[in-house]
């Protein structure tokens, strides 16, 4: 009997079925049955579970009706990108409207972002958490840790706080107990009702599995602990891992060798490692002289120690990884796929492997992504995708994260959701978005503007828009030592003046981060012109020593703006900026003024606050007022 007929047994008199389909939404591995119907001029939302080969009622609401799935997508609007939820059609069912969206999790909660601050949503697009903090981290067991201005609190899937007070560092719920940290660097435990159930007291402190805990008493006393830290052994060493499969890694001195000891403190595997992960699956990752091996339990290797990277993917699947250049390690690798018994299975042909999830991992090389099966071979029947990422099932679609961009398809690979690649401005203008990769290692989405009368202008401008975004001649066979990847989005329209924010990041292989970089180019749609900083005021204004003194106060009286001491010496004439219709924007590049992590200082001067040298009767600002 199929979903329809089911649900029509349990439907009042005179009820009208709207929509009705299977899945599974208790993660149980049964579906249920979600259905819809219209009854005495309300939409109500059923639920059928089968228990014992029959179908009872689970679940009984009114309200409005949502699809079983939605699906987190963007649009890149006249605003910038927006985010919404699409169904598995691909229509729009909560409007994109956040500047982030996060995929909803299996609480039916998911995390948006607006103004650089997060909040949740419920299925209904209704509010439960309004976006004020600085973030929302996943729900685990019911709890998420969130932060703002203060710190760390918990909070529930209401949206309630916990906790009492902020905390520094609040960790995962693990088994009902969470890592927190103080203000004096000090690990304990937090419970699912926000309280301090281990007091913060040791050096360090780890998730609880199987309820234990390893934690860091002291220099050299390390102990394993239960749920209440209660301690359940104690270890004289260096360095105690995580539990996996019974064992423990550990270091007898701070600068010797690993092996593995039992919960009991035993020596299991001596130490002869340079480094020990935690068994998983009756396997463990060691190193040895910069080379990885993999061992099974008894300390014996199933593989030997001669390659630059080894990761366990679940489901008896390993990869292994070599140096694309083995006197450049730092460059990334190339994998092959092998058994926990030390088989392989392929050649080193991919760039990247994914876990395993009922047979199934995501892989890519330097031009596609797809499926791969346990054997390593390409499931040709789902879909494989120009471009390298990740794909993933969500729900009744597979989600693919490609070059910077998420698409949705089938199973049978037909395309449902990408991100449009035509801005409308009005009815006469629109910008398009153009990717360029000429390398696997270098791609840049850049701009072409269309619609202005002036084509000559127009080419002119676009050429410029080219250059600006880095789109310049890379050689395709070349290995590069750095990769580099670039993007726009429209960050001001109004009349004819049309301000895009172009960026980048250039991340040298081997580095410990990469810079960013941003360029805002204003254009004049009417005549073609793209305009400086200078072109905004009346002439011999003096807005230079004007802009720096408004700036300097700024720095002086808002503790926010964190700068290196005498770093600022006021703006240049040609200084970064950008505007908006009520204000002017000036900013400076990482490490200008202040640290890599502060971005890019960005100090907003409201134009009411510099009427006196804006140039009103000049083509800048009449092109947007």
């Amino acid at each position: 009997m199929d979903a329809i007929h089911v649900m029509r047994h349990f439907l009042p008199p005179r009820a009208q079925l709207i929509e009705s389909k299977m899945a599974d939404l208790d993660g149980d591995g049964e579906k249920e049955i979600i259905g819809a119907y219209n009854w005495q001029n309300g939409i109500y939302i059923l639920v059928l579970k089968k228990d014992a080969g029959r179908w009872r009622e689970a679940g009984h609401i009114k309200g409005r009706f949502m699809p079983v799935r939605l699906y987190a997508a963007s649009i890149k609007t006249v605003s910038g990108v927006k985010w919404g939820y699409i169904d598995d059609k691909g229509h729009f069912i909560i409007p994109p409207q956040y500047d982030y969206a996060e995929p909803f999790q299996k609480n039916d909660l998911a995390v948006i972002s607006m103004k650089d601050l997060t909040g949740l949503i419920n299925r209904s697009g209704e509010y439960v958490v309004k976006p004020i903090y600085r973030s929302i981290d996943a729900f685990s067991e019911g709890r998420a840790a969130v932060n703002d201005k203060q710190g760390y609190s918990v909070m529930d899937e209401q949206g309630k706080i916990l906790t009492s007070k902020r905390y520094p560092y609040i960790g995962t719920y693990h088994e009902g107990r969470a890592v927190f940290q103080n203000d004096a660097y000090q690990y304990g435990y937090l419970d699912r009702q926000g309280k301090e159930v281990i007091p913060a007291q040791y050096a360090s402190a780890s998730d609880f599995k199987d309820k234990k805990a390893v934690v860091n008493i002291k220099e050299g006393e390390l102990a394993l602990i239960g749920p209440n830290g209660e301690r359940l052994q104690t270890y004289p060493y260096a360095f105690v891992g995580q539990i996996g499969d019974g064992l423990l890694p550990f270091q007898p001195a701070a600068d010797g060798k690993f092996g593995y000891i039992d919960q009991q403190g035993k020596v299991i595997i001596r130490p002869t490692f340079t480094n020990a992960q935690p068994f998983q699956d009756e396997r463990a990752v060691v190193i040895t002289n910069d080379q990885y091996g993999l061992i099974n339990k008894q300390g014996n290797f199933v593989i030997q120690p001669k390659y630059d990277d080894i990761q366990l993917l679940g489901e008896g699947r390993v990869k292994v990884g070599k140096a694309k250049d083995s006197q450049k390690p730092y460059m990334g690798f190339k994998y092959a796929m092998v058994n926990t018994d030390g088989h392989f299975l392929t050649d080193f042909i991919y760039g990247d492997v994914t876990t395993f999830t009922d047979g199934l991992a995501s892989a890519n090389h330097d031009a596609y992504t797809f499926f791969i099966n346990r054997r390593g071979k390409i499931v040709k029947s789902l879909p494989v995708i120009r471009g390298a990422g990740s794909l993933s099932f969500e729900g009744d679609l597979i989600q693919a994260v490609v070059d910077q961009r998420t698409f949705y398809y089938t199973r049978e690979g037909k395309l449902v959701w990408r991100q449009n690649t035509m801005i409308p401005l009005s009815n006469a203008y629109l910008v398009r978005e153009v990717k360029y990769k000429p390398n696997k290692d270098y791609y840049v989405y850049y701009p072409q503007i269309e619609g202005m009368e002036n084509k000559t202008a127009q080419a002119r401008v676009n050429q410029q828009l080219k250059e600006l975004s880095q789109v310049k001649p890379i050689d395709k066979n070349v290995q590069l030592d750095y990769s580099y990847t670039g993007d726009f989005s429209v960050a001001f329209f109004k009349k004819q003046l049309l301000v895009l924010q172009l960026t980048g990041y250039n991340y040298p292989f081997g580095a410990a981060h990469g810079m960013p970089s941003q360029i805002y180019v204003h254009v004049d749609l009417a005549t073609g012109k793209i305009y400086e900083l200078k072109d905004l005021f009346k002439p011999n204004s003096n807005y230079v020593p004007v802009l720096s003194q408004i700036i300097g106060k700024q720095i002086e009286t808002n503790p926010e703006y964190y700068v290196f001491p005498d770093s600022y010496k006021g703006i240049e004439p040609d200084q970064p900026f950008y505007v908006k219709e009520h204000e002017l924007n000036i900013y400076f590049h990482p490490y200008d003024i202040a640290p890599y992590a502060a971005g890019f200082p960005t100090f907003t001067i409201p134009f009411s606050e510099i009427m006196d040298i804006v140039d009103v009767t000049g083509e800048f600002w009449k092109s947007f007022h």
